[in-house]
């Protein structure tokens, strides 16, 4: 697997946001997507909402290298041992991003109607100044930065086929980040956030 490191640094207060449009080149990519779309025990959980209880807009599933728990939204999830392709594809994001990770979140966004709306990384369990390691596979998809206090700051990213996006520094105290829904005809995607669990 190649890696093309020269990222993109987008210009926001209080955070640090690096963008590699092609950390993967399309084949690499294809190959992943394809094996992970087979291969992962994906599962749909359901999610509080202001009370209500509805299936989460995705699929997920959780892996580490330790037998650590991730919580988020009122959901406890439990990781599986990395495999072989997820274990070779930390190995690159940390040698990229001179960090280390213990567990990895897929999402399958399985059309436009799946998303994940406005949050941040910022469980308890992933300490203080998370670095979180994003990869895309699959189909583009659109990326929304929004400052939590100043809300006139935002950014707009499609994240490519292949592509890695790192959260660094404060960004997880100071920015929210989604991606939105949209009611264009598109295929699926895989993303993987690589963090480090305390």
């Amino acid at each position: 697997m190649s890696l093309f490191n020269e990222p993109i640094q987008l210009t926001i207060n209080d955070g640090e946001v690096l963008y590699y449009p092609r950390f993967f080149n399309r084949q690499e990519a294809d190959i992943i997507f394809k094996q992970l779309f087979k291969e992962t025990p994906w599962q749909e959980d359901d999610i509080k909402v202001f009370g209500k209880v509805y299936k989460q807009p995705r699929l997920t599933a959780l892996y580490g290298s330790e037998n650590k728990p991730y919580s988020y939204s009122n959901i406890t999830m439990h990781p599986q041992l990395f495999s072989a392709l997820l274990n070779d594809i930390k190995v690159k994001v940390e040698e990229a991003s001179y960090e280390s990770f213990n567990t990895v979140l897929l999402n399958l966004y399985r059309d436009g109607k799946d998303s994940n709306g406005w949050h941040a990384d910022d469980e308890k369990e992933l300490g203080e100044n998370p670095v979180i390691a994003s990869l895309s596979f699959g189909e583009e998809r659109y990326f929304n930065l929004r400052h939590k206090k100043d809300k006139t700051q935002k950014h707009k990213l499609l994240l490519n086929h292949g592509s890695l996006l790192l959260m660094k520094g404060e960004t997880q105290h100071h920015w929210h980040h989604q991606i939105p829904k949209t009611s264009k005809q598109i295929g699926s995607r895989i993303n993987l956030t690589f963090r480090q669990l305390i």
